[in-house]
């Protein structure tokens, strides 16, 4: 069987472990829910016209 090849050094993976030793692991994100979508009618204001026409 072949020897497997060491990987290659990452500075930025080793400050990563070296702060998650000293400090613990970062809590985990939260989670923003999506807003629900309400469809194209529902993101531009009714027009004047149409305003006038609803009250009579």
């Amino acid at each position: 069987m072949a020897k497997r090849k060491p990987n290659r050094f990452s500075a930025a993976k080793a400050v990563k472990a070296n702060a998650r030793e000293r400090v613990g692991q970062p809590k985990a994100a939260r989670v923003i829910e999506p807003k629900p979508r309400t469809g194209r009618a529902a993101k531009h204001k009714p027009k004047l016209e149409e305003l006038i026409e609803k009250e009579q």
